[in-house]
């Protein structure tokens, strides 16, 4: 396993990031346990979860994910061996049972991070991140911007004060923000910057061969700031594995069939590109899943990729693929395919 520095920190993680938003829905207690003795046994000592989840989030099993965590930091005693990141929701209609108001105000700061602390069970979180901006923008398949009624106010320099008062408290180590855009990046890095704030250490963004509009404008502020990109969904939802391409119906128990509302990696040209990359795979030798992840692994923006599964063996098979480094000749074929349909799955 290899290791990169967090940006704006001492802490060093894995290039591998475990994923843990199946814990408590589509993983019991005990699995969660295992997938995480077994994450940091193949060297992951980086975790990411975030207080909505598991996914997709519903009142009776809102926090779970994080209980889960919690009950296994008291269980094997590890906390210190991980470096632990989590998230704040940000506005939806969908969430109001989580808190009356789902916004970064202090009040809900403040709330939202002693409770991902109290289900943590413990007294720090190493990488605090704001799981999507409070403000109108594109994110969540969703290709571009458009203009909308919004009341949103800056309130950057706020969120910022608010989040240094938890860093000199200990509670938390370094920031981040998630589903995030090029301005909103730029706009807190501004503020940190003249006002000797804490800076943005990472960004959390979807990141895959379906999805590659990180590239456009985020991935030059992360080179030229030191940000480093926390991808996710590096799978497509599983679309990437190839296991789709014979049909979702002979996997009854799949993401895309359990939670249809994430179709935007099953669209028509998403699986005609799928079977591009399949293509390239079987013929340097690979399989889907590992050119997709090796893709990934080998951008220089790219801190850790955050990676998922239901089962030990999948966990295996993913973390194995960090090992493989793609030719130029194959990355030239993937751009080729990149070029054809650019961007299918927003």
């Amino acid at each position: 396993m290899k290791y990169n520095k967090l940006p704006q920190t001492d802490l060093k993680v894995s290039e591998v990031c475990l994923g843990t938003m199946t814990f408590g829905q589509q993983n019991s207690e005990a699995e969660g346990h295992a997938q995480m003795d077994f994450a940091l046994d193949q060297g992951i000592n980086f975790f990411d979860t975030a207080e909505m989840y598991s996914i997709p989030s519903h009142k009776e099993t809102y926090g779970s994910t994080e209980k889960i965590i919690g009950s296994w930091f008291k269980k094997s005693g590890k906390r210190e061996k991980v470096v632990l990141a989590s998230k704040i929701v940000g506005p939806s209609p969908s969430f109001g049972y989580m808190r009356e108001k789902l916004d970064f105000s202090p009040t809900s700061l403040q709330l939202a991070l002693e409770n991902s602390l109290k289900r943590l069970q413990t007294d720090h979180i190493d990488l605090y991140q704001l799981h999507w901006p409070e403000r109108k923008t594109n994110f969540f398949g969703q290709h571009g911007f458009q203009v909308q009624t919004d009341e949103w106010q800056d309130n950057i320099h706020e969120v910022l004060v608010t989040l240094d008062g938890f860093v000199k408290s200990g509670k938390i180590k370094a920031i981040g923000v998630s589903n995030e855009n090029p301005w909103g990046l730029m706009r807190f890095l501004e503020e940190s910057k003249y006002n000797n704030l804490p800076r943005i250490s990472t960004v959390q963004n979807p990141y895959s061969l379906l999805n590659r509009q990180f590239e456009v404008g985020s991935a030059e502020i992360c080179h030229r700031e030191n940000v480093g990109l926390l991808s996710y969904s590096p799978l497509g939802f599983g679309v990437l594995t190839g296991k789709f391409l014979e049909g979702l119906e002979k996997h009854p128990k799949a993401r895309l069939n359990l939670f249809p509302q994430y179709n935007r990696y099953s669209s028509e040209q998403s699986i005609a590109a799928t079977k591009m990359y399949h293509q390239i795979a079987i013929k340097n030798g690979l399989t889907l899943t590992q050119l997709a992840l090796a893709f990934i692994n080998q951008q220089q923006y790219v801190t850790s990729t955050i990676i998922g599964a239901t089962s030990i063996p999948q966990l295996k098979e993913n973390i194995e693929a960090f090992s493989i480094r793609l030719s130029e000749d194959i990355l030239k074929e993937v751009d080729a395919v990149q070029a054809i349909f650019p961007n299918p799955a927003p």
